[in-house]
């Protein structure tokens, strides 16, 4: 067995106008580090995007680690742009299987609202081609309704079949507790919201926000060792990162993310499982086409046939491929560098049973956290042990 993970904590997504970064960072720590029973631990590992322009502050694993009393460990800031939390948790998990450190926290944290709405549009783009794309005034909004652009031309979708992304995450965000967006839209919600880069819509975009999400990663003898009931452990078993050209204009395929399907092959590969296998995938719909492409991707559907499943309602926590169970980036929120660490809570949740929003019978798990516009892209596999 590969490790696991033993506890979790999250702070509900918001504008915590009360909470600083370090504060919001240190509450998910700790509620995970009650939850797994142990006071201490080996390494921090800190999921984070951009929380120097955001916040002006850096060395973010000194920062936290130090506020939250752990000592003088090993504590790192980890950045893969949008991705980071989902990184932050792949390096955590090497550590483990190295051998090097036995029990280790992994925590994603982004505090976005306190910049103006102009800067956190320019904050985001940095995760693009500075040169080839900011420069040129192409925002990350911009940039994804291209994309949405050529997928509806493409492949004959319209507007409301993409839509349907954005219900079933509000619909399912409005059973989690944790959620920025508790009430559920229809279709005609998502049309009749103005146009922030034609074709993308306000509900077809996630908000800005603020969050943390941490877990606690240790090895299964250790967990043994701690006392920690087997019910709480959630087996990492696959995990996968590649990338892509920063640009757009350099992709073979702009209607491919490449990078989650490398990732998604290689944590497929490492947890001896196929797409078929899995139970629910946490995809990364920071917009409603990257949730069709996502499912591309990561081998749900075919190309190109994405959309077609949220048409056919497959994508219902009851029905075949579920997503978004709580709620996704759309609903739950997306506070950036912590993403990939409230997905992570969110698969723990679901495979211990524990989920506000259960998916019947689970055992495995998918989350898939990007980072730009596809050109950073870690891939995790979660199982029941």
């Amino acid at each position: 067995m590969r490790p696991v993970v033993i506890g979790v904590g999250m702070v509900p997504v918001g504008e915590h106008w009360d909470m600083a970064l370090r504060d919001m960072a240190i509450d998910a720590l700790l509620k995970a580090m009650d939850d797994a029973g142990i006071d201490k631990v080996d390494s921090l590992y800190v999921g984070n995007m951009i929380s120097g322009s955001f916040v002006e502050q850096e060395n973010l694993g000194a920062l936290i680690a130090d506020w939250a009393g752990l000592g003088n460990i090993p504590a790192v800031k980890v950045e893969a742009a949008c991705a980071s939390g989902g990184a932050a948790l792949q390096e955590g998990f090497k550590a483990v299987m190295s051998g090097l450190e036995d029990v280790v926290a992994v925590v994603g944290v982004e505090k976005m609202t306190d910049a103006w709405p102009s800067d956190a549009t320019r904050y985001l783009a940095y995760a693009a081609d500075a040169e080839w794309e900011l420069f040129h005034g192409a925002s990350f909004v911009a940039l994804n309704a291209l994309i949405m652009r050529y997928y509806l031309h493409k492949y004959g979708y319209t507007e409301e079949d993409l839509a349907l992304f954005a219900v079933n995450a509000h619909a399912n965000g409005a059973k989690n507790p944790y959620a920025m967006f508790k009430r559920r839209i229809t279709v005609d919600t998502v049309m009749r919201s103005p146009y922030i880069a034609d074709p993308l819509k306000l509900f077809d975009a996630s908000p800005v926000c603020d969050g943390a999400a941490a877990a606690i990663v240790t090895t299964p003898e250790k967990a043994k060792e701690l006392g920690v009931p087997k019910e709480k452990w959630v087996e990492i078993a696959g995990v996968g990162r590649a990338i892509d050209t920063i640009n757009l204009a350099n992709r073979d395929d702009l209607l491919v993310l490449k990078a989650a399907k490398i990732a998604a092959d290689r944590a497929y590969k490492m947890a001896g499982v196929t797409a078929k296998d899995v139970d629910f995938f946490e995809v990364h719909d920071a917009f409603t086409v990257m949730a069709a492409l996502s499912l591309e991707a990561l081998g749900v559907a075919e190309k190109g046939e994405g959309a077609k499943l949220a048409r056919e309602g497959q994508i219902a926590v009851d029905a075949d491929y579920p997503i978004q169970t709580m709620g996704g980036l759309k609903a739950r929120g997306h506070p950036v560098g912590a993403t990939g660490m409230y997905q992570t809570v969110e698969a723990v949740l679901q495979l211990r049973g524990e989920a506000s929003n259960q998916v019947p019978d689970a055992e495995v798990g998918l989350t898939q956290n990007i980072g730009g516009t596809g050109s950073n892209i870690t891939v995790n596999v979660f199982r029941r042990v």
